[in-house]
């Protein structure tokens, strides 16, 4: 559905996207992750026809954006970071006007937007003017007037920022119907828990590059592959990280309190070996477990050094 191939752009001198590359099939939900100025906005923008690339291709639907933007256009819904809205109309005549807008004959859009607002839990602000709503209602209707032509595509940057935990997640259900809909949805976000809940393929960009990308559970697996065991012992705590450091398995040891932290590269058999080798030699090891990361500490580990 969506293909991007040496995207770049350029400020002057500096360089917002470095020769970006990736592929986003049909019906996937896509977390794009990056902290602000890494290049999320630039590229959304790009793929909604608003800004043009300084070289570089991206396709939606097959047609390439700079050279066939209408039809780009009619395929996709975009929902930028901020929120722009027309005060002194209603949600319904909002709506309407956005439905309008995209040549949507009125009988059909007397249809339409009572099923979009009842999709995006507004039926009962139809005729609450949009001033009047909270940032949460505003930001749902928003999502219902990215809906309002029907689009394959929706992007959404930054859909949940600003937003208090019920609308975060009163917004992450709406987008889990999108989802079941076989929309192919792009989104944008720092909430990296609640990306990972939502979305089948997650690409993380760092200084216009992109560092990562794939399934969530492949990359969790891949960073997995260096495992971390944390320690605690009751005593003899520099002796043990001596010993540890002794070990062909285990790659890095620091202290934290009366816990040693230990990066670990064999597998679960070694790791039981490894406790009983502890015991056995007397150190007085009071808990022994593996660290559970979650996709922040995987955005961490991935990012880090870059642009060092």
């Amino acid at each position: 559905m969506i293909q991007i191939r040496n995207l770049q752009k350029s400020y002057g001198k500096m360089q917002a996207l470095k020769g970006l590359t990736m592929d986003i099939e049909k019906g996937t939900v896509f977390g794009f992750v990056g902290p602000n100025g890494a290049g999320k906005s630039t590229t959304m923008s790009i793929l909604a026809t608003l800004l043009a690339p300084t070289s570089g291709k991206a396709y939606v639907g097959g047609y390439e954006v700079t050279s066939h933007p209408k039809e780009v256009r009619k395929l996709i819904g975009y929902m930028p970071d901020f929120f722009g809205v027309y005060d002194n109309l209603t949600a319904e005549e909002y709506l309407d006007f956005y439905g309008a807008n995209y040549d949507i004959p009125a009988a059909e859009r007397k249809q339409i937007i009572p099923q979009l607002l009842d999709l995006v839990n507004l039926s009962h602000k139809r005729d609450a003017y949009v001033d009047s709503l909270s940032r949460g209602m505003k930001q749902r209707l928003g999502l219902a007037r990215s809906l309002v032509h029907n689009p394959e595509v929706l992007i959404l940057d930054e859909p949940a920022s600003g937003l208090d935990p019920r609308a975060r997640i009163e917004l992450r259900e709406i987008l889990k119907e999108l989802r079941d809909m076989g929309k192919t949805i792009i989104i944008s976000s720092h909430i990296l828990p609640e990306l990972a809940e939502m979305c089948d393929v997650i690409g993380v960009i760092e200084e216009g590059n992109l560092v990562a990308f794939g399934r969530v559970d492949e990359i969790y697996a891949k960073m997995q592959e260096q495992r971390v065991l944390r320690i605690r012992l009751t005593g003899q705590l520099e002796e043990a990280m001596t010993r540890l450091r002794e070990m062909p398995v285990i790659t890095s040891v620091t202290r934290e309190g009366s816990w040693v932290v230990a990066g670990f590269a064999g597998n679960d058999e070694q790791q039981v070996e490894l406790l009983r080798e502890l015991t056995t030699a007397g150190y007085p090891v009071a808990a022994f477990n593996e660290a559970v990361g979650d996709l922040e500490d995987i955005f961490l580990e991935i990012t880090k050094g870059v642009g060092s």
